[in-house]
Protein backbone atom coordinates (compact mmCIF):
# COMPACT_ATOMS: atom_id res chain seq x y z
CA UNK A 1 0.00 0.00 0.00
CA UNK A 2 1.04 3.31 -0.80
CA UNK A 3 1.63 6.30 1.72
CA UNK A 4 3.82 9.49 2.67
CA UNK A 5 7.57 9.10 2.69
CA UNK A 6 8.46 6.88 6.09
CA UNK A 7 10.49 10.45 7.19
CA UNK A 8 7.19 11.73 8.13
CA UNK A 9 6.85 9.16 10.62
CA UNK A 10 8.23 8.46 14.22
CA UNK A 11 8.64 5.13 13.33
CA UNK A 12 6.93 1.80 12.83
CA UNK A 13 4.30 0.43 15.56
CA UNK A 14 3.14 -3.48 15.33
CA UNK A 15 0.03 -3.88 16.77
CA UNK A 16 -1.71 -7.04 17.75
CA UNK A 17 -4.93 -7.98 17.51
CA UNK A 18 -5.63 -4.91 15.26
CA UNK A 19 -8.61 -5.50 13.59
CA UNK A 20 -11.31 -4.59 15.62
CA UNK A 21 -12.16 -2.78 18.98
CA UNK A 22 -9.39 -1.38 21.34
CA UNK A 23 -6.66 -2.31 18.35
CA UNK A 24 -8.52 -0.92 15.80
CA UNK A 25 -8.45 2.54 17.93
CA UNK A 26 -4.94 2.32 18.79
CA UNK A 27 -3.92 1.58 15.15
CA UNK A 28 -6.08 4.85 13.74
CA UNK A 29 -4.68 6.71 16.32
CA UNK A 30 -1.41 6.21 15.90
CA UNK A 31 -2.12 6.91 11.99
CA UNK A 32 -2.79 10.20 13.05
CA UNK A 33 0.27 10.97 14.84
CA UNK A 34 2.33 9.87 12.25
CA UNK A 35 3.34 6.18 12.79
CA UNK A 36 3.44 3.33 9.82
CA UNK A 37 1.23 1.11 11.37
CA UNK A 38 1.73 -3.34 10.88
CA UNK A 39 -1.93 -4.27 11.59
CA UNK A 40 -1.90 -7.62 13.37
CA UNK A 41 -5.06 -10.17 13.41
CA UNK A 42 -6.00 -13.55 13.16
CA UNK A 43 -8.39 -12.99 10.65
CA UNK A 44 -6.59 -11.76 7.16
CA UNK A 45 -9.72 -9.69 6.43
CA UNK A 46 -10.01 -7.39 9.61
CA UNK A 47 -6.23 -6.77 9.33
CA UNK A 48 -6.67 -5.71 5.44
CA UNK A 49 -9.59 -3.40 6.34
CA UNK A 50 -8.02 -1.73 9.01
CA UNK A 51 -4.76 -1.76 7.30
CA UNK A 52 -6.58 0.98 4.37
CA UNK A 53 -7.85 2.71 7.06
CA UNK A 54 -4.71 3.66 8.22
CA UNK A 55 -3.42 4.49 4.60
CA UNK A 56 -6.46 6.65 4.52
CA UNK A 57 -5.62 8.17 7.58
CA UNK A 58 -2.34 9.51 5.58
CA UNK A 59 0.41 6.30 6.89
CA UNK A 60 2.10 3.50 5.72
CA UNK A 61 0.69 0.29 6.42
CA UNK A 62 0.58 -3.48 6.16
CA UNK A 63 -1.67 -5.99 7.27
CA UNK A 64 0.59 -8.72 8.92
CA UNK A 65 -1.88 -11.85 9.76
CA UNK A 66 -0.66 -14.17 12.77
CA UNK A 67 -2.13 -15.83 15.27
CA UNK A 68 0.46 -14.81 18.36
CA UNK A 69 -0.22 -17.78 20.82
CA UNK A 70 2.20 -19.55 17.73
CA UNK A 71 5.34 -18.84 18.95
CA UNK A 72 6.57 -19.48 15.28
CA UNK A 73 3.92 -17.38 13.87
CA UNK A 74 4.58 -14.54 16.28
CA UNK A 75 8.37 -14.21 15.64
CA UNK A 76 7.26 -14.85 11.66
CA UNK A 77 5.41 -11.28 11.99
CA UNK A 78 7.73 -9.98 13.87
CA UNK A 79 10.04 -11.13 10.82
CA UNK A 80 7.73 -9.81 8.01
CA UNK A 81 6.64 -6.44 9.68
CA UNK A 82 10.67 -5.77 10.32
CA UNK A 83 11.04 -7.25 5.97
CA UNK A 84 8.45 -4.18 5.08
CA UNK A 85 9.41 -1.47 7.15
CA UNK A 86 12.57 -1.62 7.93
CA UNK A 87 12.06 -1.77 11.92
CA UNK A 88 9.81 -2.26 14.95
CA UNK A 89 10.03 0.84 17.39
CA UNK A 90 6.36 0.55 18.96
CA UNK A 91 4.74 -2.89 19.92
CA UNK A 92 1.68 -3.03 21.11
CA UNK A 93 -0.04 -6.30 22.33
CA UNK A 94 -3.24 -5.79 22.54
CA UNK A 95 -4.74 -9.40 21.13
CA UNK A 96 -6.49 -11.26 23.84
CA UNK A 97 -9.73 -13.05 24.63
CA UNK A 98 -12.01 -13.54 27.64
CA UNK A 99 -14.16 -16.47 28.89
CA UNK A 100 -16.60 -16.40 31.76
CA UNK A 101 -16.96 -19.05 34.19
CA UNK A 102 -17.01 -20.45 37.80
CA UNK A 103 -13.43 -21.61 38.61
CA UNK A 104 -14.54 -25.10 39.84
CA UNK A 105 -16.48 -25.58 36.98
CA UNK A 106 -14.11 -24.02 34.43
CA UNK A 107 -12.84 -25.89 31.00
CA UNK A 108 -9.00 -26.75 31.05
CA UNK A 109 -9.53 -26.13 27.01
CA UNK A 110 -11.01 -22.44 28.43
CA UNK A 111 -8.19 -22.11 30.74
CA UNK A 112 -5.38 -22.78 28.41
CA UNK A 113 -6.98 -21.11 25.13
CA UNK A 114 -7.31 -17.76 27.61
CA UNK A 115 -3.33 -18.06 28.85
CA UNK A 116 -2.04 -18.99 25.04
CA UNK A 117 -3.11 -15.90 23.78
CA UNK A 118 -3.07 -13.23 26.90
CA UNK A 119 -0.16 -14.57 28.10
CA UNK A 120 2.01 -16.84 25.49
CA UNK A 121 1.11 -13.97 23.34
CA UNK A 122 2.68 -11.36 25.25
CA UNK A 123 5.48 -13.25 25.64
CA UNK A 124 6.29 -14.52 22.27
CA UNK A 125 5.56 -11.35 20.71
CA UNK A 126 8.32 -9.27 23.18
CA UNK A 127 10.58 -12.21 22.60
CA UNK A 128 10.24 -11.96 18.44
CA UNK A 129 10.87 -8.04 19.05
CA UNK A 130 13.06 -7.48 21.50
CA UNK A 131 16.41 -8.74 19.58
CA UNK A 132 15.98 -5.51 17.09
CA UNK A 133 15.36 -3.48 20.08
CA UNK A 134 18.25 -4.27 21.73
CA UNK A 135 20.33 -3.82 18.86
CA UNK A 136 19.11 -0.44 18.14
CA UNK A 137 19.43 0.51 21.84
CA UNK A 138 15.53 1.65 21.42
CA UNK A 139 12.46 0.71 21.59
CA UNK A 140 8.76 0.74 23.55
CA UNK A 141 6.33 -2.18 23.90
CA UNK A 142 2.80 -1.15 25.62
CA UNK A 143 0.95 -4.40 27.10
CA UNK A 144 -2.81 -4.00 27.53
CA UNK A 145 -3.81 -5.41 30.58
CA UNK A 146 -6.90 -5.29 32.26
CA UNK A 147 -8.44 -3.89 35.70
CA UNK A 148 -9.26 -7.42 35.87
CA UNK A 149 -5.19 -7.54 36.10
CA UNK A 150 -5.41 -5.98 39.74
CA UNK A 151 -8.38 -7.01 41.69
CA UNK A 152 -10.25 -10.46 41.04
CA UNK A 153 -13.80 -10.97 40.23
CA UNK A 154 -16.24 -13.68 40.37
CA UNK A 155 -16.78 -15.79 37.00
CA UNK A 156 -13.77 -14.14 35.38
CA UNK A 157 -11.11 -16.19 37.10
CA UNK A 158 -8.57 -17.02 33.58
CA UNK A 159 -8.77 -13.42 32.52
CA UNK A 160 -7.92 -12.15 35.94
CA UNK A 161 -5.15 -14.72 36.44
CA UNK A 162 -3.77 -13.79 32.83
CA UNK A 163 -3.92 -10.20 33.29
CA UNK A 164 -2.19 -10.28 36.37
CA UNK A 165 0.44 -12.37 34.28
CA UNK A 166 0.64 -9.58 31.89
CA UNK A 167 1.15 -6.75 34.63
CA UNK A 168 3.92 -9.29 35.85
CA UNK A 169 5.59 -9.86 33.24
CA UNK A 170 5.61 -5.82 31.80
CA UNK A 171 7.34 -4.98 35.61
CA UNK A 172 9.77 -7.78 34.78
CA UNK A 173 10.37 -6.91 31.32
CA UNK A 174 10.81 -3.14 32.00
CA UNK A 175 13.28 -3.29 34.95
CA UNK A 176 15.48 -5.58 32.97
CA UNK A 177 15.77 -3.32 29.69
CA UNK A 178 15.50 0.00 31.47
CA UNK A 179 18.86 0.99 30.62
CA UNK A 180 19.15 -0.40 27.51
CA UNK A 181 16.72 2.39 25.68
CA UNK A 182 13.26 0.47 25.97
CA UNK A 183 10.35 1.54 27.68
CA UNK A 184 7.74 -1.45 28.83
CA UNK A 185 4.44 0.11 30.20
CA UNK A 186 0.93 -1.54 30.43
CA UNK A 187 -2.51 -0.09 29.80
CA UNK A 188 -5.56 -1.58 32.25
CA UNK A 189 -8.99 -0.69 30.81
CA UNK A 190 -11.97 -0.53 32.51
CA UNK A 191 -15.20 -1.49 31.01
CA UNK A 192 -14.93 -0.80 27.51
CA UNK A 193 -18.24 -0.33 25.40
CA UNK A 194 -18.26 -0.96 21.49
CA UNK A 195 -16.41 -3.81 20.95
CA UNK A 196 -17.00 -7.52 20.10
CA UNK A 197 -15.49 -8.92 23.42
CA UNK A 198 -18.30 -6.37 25.36
CA UNK A 199 -21.32 -8.09 23.36
CA UNK A 200 -19.51 -11.80 24.00
CA UNK A 201 -18.63 -10.94 27.48
CA UNK A 202 -22.02 -9.30 28.22
CA UNK A 203 -24.13 -12.36 26.69
CA UNK A 204 -21.69 -14.63 29.04
CA UNK A 205 -22.92 -12.75 32.32
CA UNK A 206 -26.72 -12.41 30.76
CA UNK A 207 -26.39 -16.86 30.72
CA UNK A 208 -24.68 -16.65 34.21
CA UNK A 209 -27.38 -14.34 36.11
CA UNK A 210 -24.62 -11.78 36.37
CA UNK A 211 -24.43 -7.59 35.76
CA UNK A 212 -24.43 -6.61 32.27
CA UNK A 213 -21.94 -3.50 31.54
CA UNK A 214 -24.86 -1.68 30.81
CA UNK A 215 -25.83 -2.81 34.90
CA UNK A 216 -22.40 -1.59 35.52
CA UNK A 217 -22.14 2.41 34.16
CA UNK A 218 -23.45 3.06 38.09
CA UNK A 219 -20.16 1.99 39.52
CA UNK A 220 -18.43 4.39 37.42
CA UNK A 221 -17.07 8.04 38.81
CA UNK A 222 -17.37 9.66 35.50
CA UNK A 223 -20.88 7.78 35.02
CA UNK A 224 -20.25 6.37 31.35
CA UNK A 225 -18.39 3.37 29.61
CA UNK A 226 -14.72 4.04 28.17
CA UNK A 227 -14.48 4.32 24.53
CA UNK A 228 -11.97 2.18 22.33
CA UNK A 229 -10.56 5.89 21.43
CA UNK A 230 -10.16 6.49 25.48
CA UNK A 231 -7.76 3.74 25.76
CA UNK A 232 -5.92 4.58 22.89
CA UNK A 233 -5.04 8.14 23.72
CA UNK A 234 -3.41 6.77 26.70
CA UNK A 235 -1.52 4.39 24.75
CA UNK A 236 -0.55 7.37 22.39
CA UNK A 237 0.73 9.37 25.51
CA UNK A 238 2.84 6.22 26.95
CA UNK A 239 4.63 6.03 23.73
CA UNK A 240 5.33 9.80 23.10
CA UNK A 241 7.96 12.02 24.68
CA UNK A 242 6.26 13.19 27.20
CA UNK A 243 6.15 9.64 28.94
CA UNK A 244 10.06 9.30 28.55
CA UNK A 245 10.42 9.17 32.02
CA UNK A 246 7.68 6.49 32.70
CA UNK A 247 7.85 2.48 32.05
CA UNK A 248 6.86 -0.81 34.13
CA UNK A 249 3.27 1.01 34.66
CA UNK A 250 0.13 -0.24 34.80
CA UNK A 251 -2.26 3.13 33.95
CA UNK A 252 -5.97 2.40 34.57
CA UNK A 253 -8.14 3.78 31.90
CA UNK A 254 -10.90 3.20 33.79
CA UNK A 255 -13.38 6.80 34.71
CA UNK A 256 -12.19 6.18 38.44
CA UNK A 257 -14.27 2.97 38.26
CA UNK A 258 -10.03 1.46 39.63
CA UNK A 259 -7.74 3.66 41.33
CA UNK A 260 -5.23 1.68 42.08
Amino acid sequence: MSAPSPSAAPGTALITGAGMGIGRAIALRLARDGWAVAVNDVEPARATAVAREVVAAGARSAAVVADVGDREAAHRMVAETLEAFGAVDLLVNNAGLCRLGAIAEFSEADWRATFRVNVDGVFFCCQAVLPSMLARGRGNIVNLASWSGKAGAPYFGSYCASKFAVIGLTQSLAKEVAGRGIRVNAVCPGIVAGTEMRAQVDAESRALGRPTSADRVGWIPMGRLAEPEDVAGVVAFLVSDDARYMTGQAVNVTGGLWMH
